[in-house]
Protein backbone atom coordinates (compact mmCIF):
# COMPACT_ATOMS: atom_id res chain seq x y z
CA UNK A 1 0.00 0.00 0.00
CA UNK A 2 1.23 3.49 -0.76
CA UNK A 3 2.59 5.23 2.35
CA UNK A 4 0.33 8.24 1.86
CA UNK A 5 -2.77 6.05 1.63
CA UNK A 6 -3.42 5.87 5.39
CA UNK A 7 -7.17 6.20 4.86
CA UNK A 8 -9.72 6.45 2.08
CA UNK A 9 -13.42 6.95 1.61
CA UNK A 10 -15.49 3.79 1.25
CA UNK A 11 -16.12 4.58 -2.42
CA UNK A 12 -12.37 4.82 -3.05
CA UNK A 13 -12.05 1.38 -1.48
CA UNK A 14 -14.58 -0.09 -3.93
CA UNK A 15 -17.78 0.30 -1.92
CA UNK A 16 -20.86 -0.54 -4.01
CA UNK A 17 -24.55 -1.43 -3.50
CA UNK A 18 -23.74 -5.10 -2.86
CA UNK A 19 -21.29 -4.17 -0.09
CA UNK A 20 -23.93 -1.81 1.29
CA UNK A 21 -26.47 -4.65 1.36
CA UNK A 22 -24.00 -6.88 3.22
CA UNK A 23 -23.27 -4.16 5.74
CA UNK A 24 -26.97 -3.59 6.42
CA UNK A 25 -27.54 -7.32 6.77
CA UNK A 26 -24.93 -7.45 9.54
CA UNK A 27 -26.16 -4.21 11.10
CA UNK A 28 -22.68 -2.70 11.01
CA UNK A 29 -21.87 1.01 11.06
CA UNK A 30 -19.72 2.48 8.29
CA UNK A 31 -17.20 3.57 10.95
CA UNK A 32 -16.59 -0.11 11.74
CA UNK A 33 -16.31 -1.16 8.10
CA UNK A 34 -12.89 -1.79 6.52
CA UNK A 35 -11.32 -3.56 3.59
CA UNK A 36 -8.46 -6.04 3.95
CA UNK A 37 -5.47 -4.59 2.08
CA UNK A 38 -2.74 -7.03 3.14
CA UNK A 39 -2.35 -10.37 4.85
CA UNK A 40 0.45 -11.19 7.28
CA UNK A 41 1.10 -14.17 9.50
CA UNK A 42 -1.64 -14.15 12.12
CA UNK A 43 -2.96 -10.68 11.33
CA UNK A 44 -4.23 -8.39 8.59
CA UNK A 45 -3.89 -4.83 7.40
CA UNK A 46 -7.30 -3.19 7.04
CA UNK A 47 -8.30 0.24 5.77
CA UNK A 48 -11.45 2.25 6.43
CA UNK A 49 -12.58 5.82 6.71
CA UNK A 50 -10.74 6.11 10.03
CA UNK A 51 -7.37 5.02 8.73
CA UNK A 52 -5.25 1.91 8.35
CA UNK A 53 -4.91 -0.62 11.18
CA UNK A 54 -3.46 -4.01 12.01
CA UNK A 55 -6.19 -6.42 13.04
CA UNK A 56 -6.55 -10.07 14.05
CA UNK A 57 -9.58 -12.33 13.85
CA UNK A 58 -11.43 -13.02 17.08
CA UNK A 59 -10.80 -16.24 18.98
CA UNK A 60 -14.44 -17.15 18.49
CA UNK A 61 -14.10 -16.92 14.73
CA UNK A 62 -10.96 -19.05 14.76
CA UNK A 63 -12.72 -21.66 16.87
CA UNK A 64 -15.67 -21.93 14.48
CA UNK A 65 -13.68 -21.74 11.22
CA UNK A 66 -14.03 -24.87 9.11
CA UNK A 67 -11.34 -23.94 6.58
CA UNK A 68 -9.31 -21.20 4.93
CA UNK A 69 -12.38 -19.64 3.32
CA UNK A 70 -13.69 -18.78 6.79
CA UNK A 71 -10.75 -16.43 7.36
CA UNK A 72 -10.37 -13.00 5.75
CA UNK A 73 -8.53 -12.60 2.45
CA UNK A 74 -7.13 -9.55 0.70
CA UNK A 75 -10.08 -7.71 -0.86
CA UNK A 76 -12.57 -8.79 1.81
CA UNK A 77 -14.87 -6.26 3.46
CA UNK A 78 -14.84 -6.83 7.22
CA UNK A 79 -16.35 -5.44 10.42
CA UNK A 80 -13.78 -4.37 13.00
CA UNK A 81 -14.01 -3.26 16.59
CA UNK A 82 -11.68 -2.23 19.40
CA UNK A 83 -10.32 -4.94 21.67
CA UNK A 84 -8.14 -4.53 24.76
CA UNK A 85 -5.59 -1.70 24.56
CA UNK A 86 -7.42 -0.33 21.49
CA UNK A 87 -6.20 -3.25 19.36
CA UNK A 88 -8.47 -3.97 16.37
CA UNK A 89 -10.18 -7.30 15.87
CA UNK A 90 -12.20 -8.60 12.92
CA UNK A 91 -15.61 -9.80 14.03
CA UNK A 92 -17.35 -10.46 10.70
CA UNK A 93 -16.69 -10.87 6.99
CA UNK A 94 -19.27 -9.42 4.60
CA UNK A 95 -20.65 -11.77 1.91
CA UNK A 96 -18.14 -12.06 -0.94
CA UNK A 97 -19.22 -10.94 -4.40
CA UNK A 98 -16.44 -12.81 -6.21
CA UNK A 99 -13.49 -15.00 -5.24
CA UNK A 100 -10.24 -16.27 -6.71
CA UNK A 101 -8.78 -19.59 -5.57
CA UNK A 102 -5.61 -21.48 -6.41
CA UNK A 103 -4.27 -24.91 -5.57
CA UNK A 104 -2.10 -25.08 -2.48
CA UNK A 105 1.38 -26.34 -3.36
CA UNK A 106 1.67 -30.12 -3.03
CA UNK A 107 -1.85 -30.51 -1.62
CA UNK A 108 -5.17 -31.63 -3.03
CA UNK A 109 -6.96 -28.55 -1.84
CA UNK A 110 -7.58 -24.99 -2.97
CA UNK A 111 -6.85 -21.75 -1.16
CA UNK A 112 -8.70 -18.45 -1.32
CA UNK A 113 -6.18 -15.85 -2.49
CA UNK A 114 -8.37 -12.77 -2.94
CA UNK A 115 -12.00 -11.68 -2.73
CA UNK A 116 -14.32 -9.10 -4.29
CA UNK A 117 -12.26 -8.85 -7.48
CA UNK A 118 -13.79 -7.38 -10.61
CA UNK A 119 -11.07 -8.29 -13.11
CA UNK A 120 -8.28 -10.88 -13.09
CA UNK A 121 -5.33 -9.64 -15.18
CA UNK A 122 -3.62 -12.86 -16.28
CA UNK A 123 -0.03 -11.86 -17.04
CA UNK A 124 2.28 -14.15 -19.00
CA UNK A 125 5.39 -13.67 -21.13
CA UNK A 126 6.98 -15.76 -23.85
CA UNK A 127 10.24 -16.23 -21.89
CA UNK A 128 8.54 -18.05 -19.01
CA UNK A 129 6.09 -21.02 -19.00
CA UNK A 130 3.80 -19.52 -21.64
CA UNK A 131 1.12 -21.85 -23.03
CA UNK A 132 -2.51 -21.71 -24.13
CA UNK A 133 -3.26 -24.60 -21.76
CA UNK A 134 -2.07 -22.47 -18.85
CA UNK A 135 -4.35 -19.62 -19.94
CA UNK A 136 -7.25 -22.06 -20.02
CA UNK A 137 -6.65 -22.98 -16.40
CA UNK A 138 -6.64 -19.34 -15.31
CA UNK A 139 -9.84 -18.72 -17.29
CA UNK A 140 -11.56 -21.61 -15.48
CA UNK A 141 -10.47 -20.30 -12.06
CA UNK A 142 -11.58 -16.74 -12.88
CA UNK A 143 -14.99 -17.75 -14.19
CA UNK A 144 -15.52 -20.17 -11.32
CA UNK A 145 -15.21 -17.22 -8.93
CA UNK A 146 -17.31 -14.84 -11.03
CA UNK A 147 -14.27 -12.75 -12.03
CA UNK A 148 -13.79 -11.27 -15.51
CA UNK A 149 -10.52 -12.55 -17.09
CA UNK A 150 -8.24 -10.33 -19.19
CA UNK A 151 -4.97 -11.59 -20.70
CA UNK A 152 -1.85 -9.41 -20.55
CA UNK A 153 1.06 -10.44 -22.80
CA UNK A 154 4.04 -8.73 -21.20
CA UNK A 155 7.61 -8.26 -22.50
CA UNK A 156 6.33 -7.68 -26.02
CA UNK A 157 9.86 -6.73 -27.12
CA UNK A 158 10.85 -10.41 -26.92
CA UNK A 159 8.53 -11.28 -29.80
CA UNK A 160 9.91 -11.41 -33.33
CA UNK A 161 8.17 -9.42 -36.07
CA UNK A 162 4.61 -10.67 -36.43
CA UNK A 163 4.88 -13.13 -33.52
CA UNK A 164 2.82 -10.98 -31.14
CA UNK A 165 0.00 -10.65 -33.67
CA UNK A 166 0.13 -14.43 -34.20
CA UNK A 167 -0.06 -15.07 -30.44
CA UNK A 168 -3.06 -12.77 -30.04
CA UNK A 169 -4.77 -14.41 -33.01
CA UNK A 170 -4.17 -17.87 -31.48
CA UNK A 171 -5.65 -16.70 -28.17
CA UNK A 172 -8.78 -15.33 -29.87
CA UNK A 173 -9.14 -18.47 -31.97
CA UNK A 174 -9.04 -20.64 -28.85
CA UNK A 175 -10.83 -18.45 -26.32
CA UNK A 176 -13.13 -16.27 -28.37
CA UNK A 177 -13.54 -12.63 -27.42
CA UNK A 178 -11.38 -12.57 -24.27
CA UNK A 179 -9.59 -9.22 -24.06
CA UNK A 180 -5.81 -9.18 -24.71
CA UNK A 181 -3.41 -6.33 -23.88
CA UNK A 182 0.25 -6.40 -25.03
CA UNK A 183 2.69 -4.53 -22.79
CA UNK A 184 6.39 -3.85 -22.30
CA UNK A 185 7.78 -2.10 -19.21
CA UNK A 186 11.12 -1.43 -20.90
CA UNK A 187 9.74 0.70 -23.74
CA UNK A 188 6.36 1.42 -22.07
CA UNK A 189 4.59 -0.02 -25.12
CA UNK A 190 0.96 -0.81 -24.29
CA UNK A 191 1.12 1.02 -20.95
CA UNK A 192 -1.29 3.71 -22.15
CA UNK A 193 -3.83 1.03 -23.06
CA UNK A 194 -3.38 -0.79 -19.73
CA UNK A 195 -3.53 2.45 -17.71
CA UNK A 196 -6.72 3.46 -19.53
CA UNK A 197 -8.21 0.09 -18.71
CA UNK A 198 -7.84 0.62 -14.93
CA UNK A 199 -11.02 2.37 -13.76
CA UNK A 200 -11.71 4.16 -10.43
CA UNK A 201 -13.29 2.02 -7.71
CA UNK A 202 -12.73 -1.21 -9.69
CA UNK A 203 -10.59 -4.00 -8.19
CA UNK A 204 -8.02 -5.76 -10.37
CA UNK A 205 -5.96 -8.78 -9.30
CA UNK A 206 -2.70 -9.57 -11.11
CA UNK A 207 -1.99 -13.31 -11.47
CA UNK A 208 0.59 -15.26 -13.44
CA UNK A 209 3.90 -17.06 -13.23
CA UNK A 210 6.91 -15.74 -11.35
CA UNK A 211 9.13 -13.51 -13.45
CA UNK A 212 6.55 -12.41 -16.02
CA UNK A 213 6.73 -8.80 -14.83
CA UNK A 214 3.58 -8.35 -12.75
CA UNK A 215 5.34 -6.19 -10.14
CA UNK A 216 7.02 -4.07 -12.80
CA UNK A 217 3.67 -3.47 -14.48
CA UNK A 218 2.07 -2.45 -11.20
CA UNK A 219 4.95 -0.07 -10.46
CA UNK A 220 4.29 1.57 -13.83
CA UNK A 221 0.59 1.91 -13.02
CA UNK A 222 1.39 3.39 -9.60
CA UNK A 223 4.03 5.69 -11.16
CA UNK A 224 6.49 4.77 -8.44
CA UNK A 225 8.57 1.80 -7.33
CA UNK A 226 6.20 0.61 -4.58
CA UNK A 227 7.04 -3.06 -5.20
CA UNK A 228 10.62 -4.33 -5.05
CA UNK A 229 12.07 -6.27 -7.96
CA UNK A 230 15.44 -7.97 -7.98
CA UNK A 231 18.40 -6.74 -9.93
CA UNK A 232 18.36 -7.11 -13.70
CA UNK A 233 19.32 -10.63 -14.77
CA UNK A 234 22.34 -10.85 -17.08
CA UNK A 235 20.71 -13.81 -18.81
CA UNK A 236 17.27 -12.31 -19.49
CA UNK A 237 17.97 -8.60 -19.15
CA UNK A 238 14.97 -8.16 -16.88
CA UNK A 239 14.17 -7.86 -13.20
CA UNK A 240 12.58 -10.83 -11.47
CA UNK A 241 9.31 -10.58 -9.57
CA UNK A 242 9.85 -10.84 -5.81
CA UNK A 243 6.29 -10.63 -4.45
CA UNK A 244 5.88 -12.99 -1.49
CA UNK A 245 2.57 -11.73 -0.06
CA UNK A 246 -0.71 -10.38 -1.38
CA UNK A 247 -1.04 -6.62 -1.15
CA UNK A 248 -3.54 -4.01 -2.27
CA UNK A 249 -2.42 -0.80 -3.98
CA UNK A 250 -4.22 2.30 -5.26
CA UNK A 251 -3.42 4.10 -8.50
CA UNK A 252 -3.47 7.88 -8.76
CA UNK A 253 -6.58 7.57 -10.96
CA UNK A 254 -8.50 5.57 -8.32
CA UNK A 255 -7.96 2.01 -9.52
CA UNK A 256 -7.58 -0.75 -6.93
CA UNK A 257 -4.86 -3.32 -7.62
CA UNK A 258 -3.98 -6.55 -5.83
CA UNK A 259 -0.52 -7.99 -6.43
CA UNK A 260 -0.25 -11.74 -6.06
CA UNK A 261 2.79 -14.06 -5.75
CA UNK A 262 3.64 -16.03 -8.88
CA UNK A 263 2.22 -19.53 -9.39
CA UNK A 264 4.36 -22.45 -10.48
CA UNK A 265 1.29 -24.56 -11.09
CA UNK A 266 -2.30 -23.61 -11.85
CA UNK A 267 -4.48 -26.32 -10.33
CA UNK A 268 -8.25 -26.08 -10.66
CA UNK A 269 -9.08 -27.61 -7.28
CA UNK A 270 -12.53 -26.47 -6.18
CA UNK A 271 -13.65 -25.52 -9.69
CA UNK A 272 -16.76 -27.10 -11.18
CA UNK A 273 -17.25 -29.10 -14.37
CA UNK A 274 -19.76 -26.48 -15.53
CA UNK A 275 -17.13 -23.72 -15.45
CA UNK A 276 -14.73 -25.91 -17.42
CA UNK A 277 -17.60 -26.35 -19.86
CA UNK A 278 -17.92 -22.57 -20.22
CA UNK A 279 -14.27 -22.24 -21.22
CA UNK A 280 -14.48 -25.30 -23.48
CA UNK A 281 -18.01 -24.65 -24.71
CA UNK A 282 -17.34 -26.13 -28.16
CA UNK A 283 -16.14 -29.42 -26.66
CA UNK A 284 -18.93 -29.42 -24.09
CA UNK A 285 -21.49 -29.15 -26.90
CA UNK A 286 -19.89 -32.12 -28.67
CA UNK A 287 -19.95 -34.20 -25.48
CA UNK A 288 -23.71 -33.64 -25.22
CA UNK A 289 -24.12 -34.58 -28.89
CA UNK A 290 -22.64 -38.08 -28.49
CA UNK A 291 -25.00 -40.99 -29.18
CA UNK A 292 -24.51 -42.50 -25.70
CA UNK A 293 -24.81 -40.57 -22.44
CA UNK A 294 -21.96 -42.56 -20.88
CA UNK A 295 -19.67 -42.17 -23.90
CA UNK A 296 -15.98 -42.35 -22.94
CA UNK A 297 -15.03 -40.56 -26.19
CA UNK A 298 -12.53 -43.26 -27.14
CA UNK A 299 -14.00 -45.83 -29.54
CA UNK A 300 -17.81 -45.78 -29.19
CA UNK A 301 -19.92 -45.46 -32.35
CA UNK A 302 -21.59 -42.07 -32.79
CA UNK A 303 -18.99 -40.23 -30.69
CA UNK A 304 -19.19 -36.58 -31.75
CA UNK A 305 -15.89 -35.79 -30.01
CA UNK A 306 -13.91 -38.42 -31.91
CA UNK A 307 -15.53 -37.32 -35.17
CA UNK A 308 -14.45 -33.73 -34.48
CA UNK A 309 -10.91 -34.83 -33.65
CA UNK A 310 -10.65 -36.83 -36.87
CA UNK A 311 -11.86 -33.93 -39.00
CA UNK A 312 -9.77 -31.35 -37.14
CA UNK A 313 -12.85 -29.42 -35.96
CA UNK A 314 -11.33 -29.30 -32.48
CA UNK A 315 -7.66 -29.13 -31.56
CA UNK A 316 -6.24 -32.34 -30.08
CA UNK A 317 -4.10 -30.47 -27.53
CA UNK A 318 -7.11 -28.41 -26.43
CA UNK A 319 -9.19 -31.56 -25.99
CA UNK A 320 -6.38 -33.20 -23.98
CA UNK A 321 -6.35 -30.20 -21.64
CA UNK A 322 -10.14 -30.40 -21.28
CA UNK A 323 -9.88 -34.08 -20.29
CA UNK A 324 -7.07 -33.35 -17.80
CA UNK A 325 -9.00 -30.52 -16.12
CA UNK A 326 -12.10 -32.69 -15.78
CA UNK A 327 -9.98 -35.45 -14.21
CA UNK A 328 -8.50 -33.00 -11.68
CA UNK A 329 -11.96 -31.77 -10.72
CA UNK A 330 -13.33 -35.31 -10.28
CA UNK A 331 -10.28 -36.27 -8.22
CA UNK A 332 -10.78 -33.25 -5.98
CA UNK A 333 -14.49 -33.98 -5.60
CA UNK A 334 -13.72 -37.58 -4.67
CA UNK A 335 -11.02 -36.54 -2.22
CA UNK A 336 -13.39 -34.02 -0.62
CA UNK A 337 -16.10 -36.69 -0.33
CA UNK A 338 -13.67 -39.12 1.29
CA UNK A 339 -12.62 -36.44 3.78
CA UNK A 340 -16.26 -35.79 4.62
CA UNK A 341 -16.90 -39.50 5.10
CA UNK A 342 -13.88 -39.82 7.39
CA UNK A 343 -15.07 -36.78 9.34
CA UNK A 344 -18.54 -38.33 9.75
CA UNK A 345 -17.07 -41.66 10.87
CA UNK A 346 -14.82 -39.91 13.38
CA UNK A 347 -17.80 -37.91 14.65
CA UNK A 348 -19.80 -41.12 15.14
CA UNK A 349 -16.82 -42.68 16.93
CA UNK A 350 -16.59 -39.75 19.35
CA UNK A 351 -20.35 -39.87 19.97
CA UNK A 352 -20.24 -43.63 20.64
CA UNK A 353 -17.18 -43.30 22.86
CA UNK A 354 -18.83 -40.57 24.95
CA UNK A 355 -21.97 -42.68 25.31
CA UNK A 356 -19.89 -45.68 26.44
CA UNK A 357 -17.99 -43.58 28.97
CA UNK A 358 -21.29 -42.19 30.26
CA UNK A 359 -22.67 -45.70 30.81
CA UNK A 360 -19.55 -46.78 32.68
CA UNK A 361 -19.75 -43.77 34.97
CA UNK A 362 -23.41 -44.49 35.65
CA UNK A 363 -22.46 -47.94 36.94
Amino acid sequence: MNEDDSSKSLVQLGYNPLVEAGRLELGANTDNLARVTAEHKGEYEVMGINGTHRAAVTGRRMATAMGRDDYPAVGDWVVIKNDVDDAKVITDILPRQTTLHKKRGGRDESRLIAANIDVALIVESTDRDYSLNRFERYLVLAREGGVKPVIVLNKSDLYADGAMEASIAAIHERFGDVEVIATNTVTDAGLVQLTGYIQPGVTYCFVGSSGVGKSSLINKLLRQDSIATTEISEKTGRGMHTTTARQMYFTTTGGIIIDNPGSREVGVMGASSSKVGEVFDDIDDLVRACRFNNCSHTNEPGCAVQDALRTGTIDAARYANYVQLQKEIKHHEMTTYEKQQKSRKFGKFIKTAKATIGKRKAR
